[in-house]
């Protein structure tokens, strides 16, 4: 039985509320944290196990990509085999490359032919495919099609005119008798999440992008102040204050129980929203996340997990024959159906039965294949500070302890003393 670090992982699991421990088997994996991912990821490790007669245990890991990241970390910091196969964000191949498996090696230099090249491209680290891609994410904007329709709106461009439609809206249903009625419900806790939020925000205003490519520090200008001081006030007004503290399960809820009239999330709520216990059934639209203005465009924040191996692992293997498998096209094509979670494989955005489950992939296909990146690139191993920095900066104006442009100063004085120290 694997043992070396599982009491530490279970510790910091269970402060923050994962409790599974893994027990004997060939291979641990972690996978699965909001929606349907869990229960999609223990139906492939099931497929994988009854092709290969080989046993996989899934171990439990917080919900929160900030506190998951920081339990890798422990664990692959003291070479821990305790964990074969990880579930990693899109950000994450730079911060942890060094202690994982080379794909290519172990699967061959063709393993990713077919899938999204930008995302190989991420996930190539010094010459080293350190994660297949699992499955991609763009921030879209969810509406209830029933109540534009009710009050004579089309779907807005831009944020603005979302402000705009979201308060007429609430206000009205309010004055009906839905007292519970929220107009717009997003990701507003302070965590990564909410980085990708802000970054749609600041980038759709013509904000840059925080750190631009070439390392420099761009975040303190006036269209990111505006568009930081635009969300803020959203909150107590068209947004309640609780959304300070949603992550995009919160933010799920309150708009799949019927209680908001928009919603920022990421593909894998609209299965769950056609679903039959879903008070929101065939009443939701998806588009494309509003514009900054009459002259700026959608900002689709880039997310998306994918899956690697550990260079601990005992059985590696046997650990890289199973991320073939559940990054492979038929389970990808069975995930987008079932619960569309987006394809990296691009002949899937063609597949008929695929688009027949989730329109939308066809339509959107833009906005999946062009989404903005987070700056985890230009800042390297800076990035969980850089992001931390950020989403603490947005946070602050959201919670109205800060104007925009107070924030966006500070915060570029703190980025200025990251680089100094770590890019």
């Amino acid at each position: 039985m694997k043992k070396t670090l599982i009491s530490t992982a279970i510790a910091l699991a269970s402060a923050t509320g994962a409790v599974s421990q893994a027990q004997a088997a060939d291979l641990t994996i972690s996978c699965g944290a909001v929606g349907a991912e869990l229960t999609l990821c223990q139906e492939g490790v099931a497929a994988w196990e009854d092709k290969t007669g080989h046993e996989v245990d899934i171990v439990s890991t917080p919900n929160s990509s900030t506190e998951r990241l920081s339990l890798y970390q422990q664990i692959l910091s003291a070479n821990s085999s305790d964990i074969d196969v990880m579930q990693i964000d899109v950000v994450w191949p730079g911060l942890l490359a060094n202690h994982l498996l080379d794909l290519n090696e172990a699967l061959g230099e063709d393993v990713a032919d077919g899938h999204f090249e930008t995302i190989v491209t991420n996930n190539t680290i010094d010459g080293r495919l350190v994660a297949m891609p699992w499955f991609t994410d763009a921030g879209v904007l969810y509406y209830r099609k029933d109540l534009l329709e009710k009050h004579g709106f089309e779907a807005p461009t831009t944020w603005q005119e979302l402000t705009e439609t979201a308060k007429t809206i609430q206000e009205a249903e309010q004055a009906e008798g839905n007292d519970r009625m929220q107009g717009f419900v997003f990701q507003g806790r302070a965590y990564e999440g909410l980085t990708v939020n802000a970054l749609e925000w600041v980038a759709s205003h013509g904000g840059g992008n925080i750190v631009e490519a070439d390392g420099e520090i761009s975040i303190n200008n006036e269209n990111a102040a505006k568009a930081l001081d635009l969300a803020a006030s959203w909150i107590g007004d068209i947004s309640p204050n609780g959304v300070l503290n949603y992550t995009e399960e919160e933010a799920r809820g309150v708009f799949q129980g019927g209680n908001a009239v928009f919603m920022r999330n990421w593909p894998y709520a609209w299965s769950l929203a056609q679903s039959e216990d879903s008070d929101v059934r065939d009443k939701v639209g998806v588009v494309q996340l509003p514009a900054g203005g009459e002259d700026g465009q959608s900002a689709a924040g880039l997310g998306g997990w994918n899956l690697a191996v550990s260079r601990y692992s005992e059985n590696p293997e046997l650990a890289a024959d199973l991320v073939a498998y559940l990054t492979g096209l038929e389970e990808q094509k069975r995930r987008a159906i079932e619960a569309s979670y987006n394809p990296t494989i691009d002949a899937l955005y063609q597949d008929e039965e695929v688009l027949e489950a989730v329109p939308f992939f066809g339509t959107l296909y833009d906005t999946f294949t062009n989404a903005v990146a987070r700056p985890s690139a230009p800042t390297g191993d800076a990035y969980g500070r850089v992001s931390n920095a950020f989403f603490s900066a947005s946070h602050d104006v959201l919670s109205g302890n800060m104007t925009g442009a107070e924030a966006v100063e500070k915060l570029e004085r703190d980025l200025m003393r990251l680089k100094r120290r770590n890019w």
